[in-house]
């Protein structure tokens, strides 16, 4: 059974074994009085960018943990990052996703406010809603485990998400557009993909519409940009379930599953 993980406030690459340090904070608060964390457990500190110390709890109180190193482990990032794109969806349906794609070691998350999105992020609402992606992102990547914490960025338009499609792609990453109508298995494209030599890669954009689907405007405009629209399954999924189910296959086919 793994360590139970906890945040930690700064960069964990300097710690070797032997060294001594307080949880404290928020998640100090967290481990000693709702985890129950006693003397003598192992626990796992991480710090987002692939960190993970093993400590030893020497002594607890109501603020936090005295810990000594045991191991610092840095841990490599994935091969293939996968980025997802999430339109924002109704009855936090778009939560749900980024919360299993999480899980599922996603690297970077986009929220899309897509033409036919029903939830809107107006200016006055927009901070505050990223935030709540923020704090679930944080709160999955321990739940998890994880030793790199995904990064998030502002909603973009589709005009913005254009754009950024063009950078994408001449930064060698494979962008994808999930729909019902293509006839490109996902499998496949991504497939072809990974199996092509190269030094580096800019890793899989897995774009994922909200429940009334990508408009053909926007397959048009994405395509134009260098998307690849392919299709996952002969089901049709939930705007909740098919960007984590086309991250597992696009990790199985990386060998990084």
């Amino acid at each position: 059974m793994s360590n139970q993980a906890f945040w930690f406030g700064s960069s964990l690459e300097d710690v070797t074994s032997g060294d001594e340090l307080d949880l404290e904070g928020p998640e100090g608060h967290h481990a000693a009085t709702v985890k129950r964390i006693t003397v003598e457990e192992l626990v796992d500190l991480l710090d987002g960018a692939g960190h993970r110390a093993e400590c030893t709890v020497l002594s607890t109180s109501k603020t936090g943990l005295h810990l000594r190193v045991e191991e610092l482990r840095t841990e490599d990032p994935p091969r293939f990052p996968i980025t997802l794109v999430q339109a924002l969806a109704k009855g936090d349906r778009d939560l749900q996703a980024v919360e299993s794609a999480v899980e599922l070691n996603v690297s970077h998350v986009v929220p899309w406010q897509a033409e036919r999105s029903i939830v809107k992020w107006p200016a006055d609402r927009a901070a505050k809603a990223l935030a709540k992606w923020e704090s679930l992102i944080l709160a999955a990547t321990k739940q998890s485990r994880r030793s790199f914490r995904p990064s998030i960025e502002s909603a973009l338009t589709t005009p913005q998400l254009t754009r950024r499609i063009e950078d994408w792609v001449a930064n060698g990453s494979l962008v994808v557009v999930l729909h019902e109508a293509e006839e490109n298995a996902l499998g496949a494209v991504v497939g072809t993909y990974v199996r092509e030599p190269r030094e580096t890669s800019g890793g899989v954009v897995l774009i994922v519409g909200p429940e009334g689907g990508v408009s053909p405007q926007e397959i048009e405009k994405f395509t134009q940009a260098g998307a690849v629209p392919a299709l996952l399954g002969k089901n049709v999924l939930r705007s909740s379930s098919a960007g984590p189910a086309a991250m597992v296959l696009v990790r199985h086919l990386a060998g990084e599953l």
